[in-house]
């Protein structure tokens, strides 16, 4: 049987008949595919500060854009996940004419079974349900210090370390250490070992708490966490010391150590410190 109205009507609507299928299609994944714009995806990468030794994990890759800037500007090495099979094929076969296939993979994977812990930057352009499904393996299963970020959704509660708007809002959280819980800090003195002992509370990367000395509870003023980084001050008003002293350092675990600044202008010291987490029942 014809097609009414003649051939160049029935190669439309096969055409249309196509398209419409393909849309179907795209709507049997979790997110359909929508392109992030170029300048989005070069602020995305900028704000991650991407570069050669990192590692990009890119959630929900489509056609490979994001994973292939990195390699191709940054020098970045990583894997794209994705379920739909076209969009594989297609970020292969781009990745190939742009010369980073021996930097950058393609797999199609669903991205909620996908190990993600050896990434050092995630990136993703999903949906605001998707994401929440995502946030806990994000903050368990990456390492502290990870950076992951975000094209157009947020994660609620969890809010970013640093926001930029190209075009779009782009979102920036690192991975936080978990610092939650009790710390004995020590500080090597030139008179002897200074104790404390620190109750840490933590939401996120927001952190509060204050410190035991001497019979005295002192809070913790300026407390930071970013990532593995930490900072915060003591005020020691006993006759020992009578000095604010600056805290910074790294947790590793259930280690954090640094050193402490102490003193201002020709007074100013530099002392080193370490806190050992206290198991829970002591």
């Amino acid at each position: 049987m014809a097609w009414r109205g003649g051939p160049a009507r029935g190669f439309f609507l096969a055409v249309m008949f196509l398209a419409a299928s393909a849309a179907r299609a795209q709507f049997n994944f979790d997110v359909p595919f929508v392109p992030t714009p170029y300048p989005v995806v070069e602020e995305m990468l900028r704000l991650a500060n991407v570069g050669p030794a990192d590692f990009v994990m890119d959630l929900g890759s489509g056609d490979g854009r994001i994973l292939i800037a990195a390699a191709r500007k940054f020098g970045a090495r990583g894997v794209g996940v994705d379920l739909d099979p076209d969009r594989i094929e297609e970020s292969n076969y781009s990745a190939q004419i742009q010369n980073v296939s021996e930097r950058v993979t393609f797999e199609q994977q669903d991205l909620f079974k996908f190990d993600i812990s050896q990434a050092s930057v995630v990136t993703m352009y999903l949906l605001p349900s998707v994401n929440m499904k995502l946030r806990s393996r994000l903050l368990n299963d990456l390492k502290p210090g990870t950076r992951v970020v975000s094209h157009d959704f947020d994660l609620e509660d969890w809010q970013p370390d640093q926001k930029s708007t190209v075009r779009k809002n782009v979102f920036l959280w690192i991975v936080p250490a978990k610092v939650e819980g009790h710390w004995r800090a020590t500080v090597a003195l030139p008179a002897g070992e200074r104790s404390y002992r620190l109750e840490i509370r933590q939401k996120f990367q927001e952190i509060d708490g204050l410190a035991r000395y001497d019979k005295k509870v002192a809070g913790l003023w300026n407390p930071k966490l970013s990532g593995t980084h930490i900072n915060f001050v003591i005020v020691d008003d006993s006759g020992f010391l009578e000095s604010n002293l600056y805290f910074e350092g790294e947790v590793a675990a259930d280690v954090m150590e640094g050193t402490i600044v102490r003193g201002i202008g020709s007074d100013r010291r530099s002392i080193p410190w370490r806190a050992a987490r206290i198991p829970q029942a002591q």
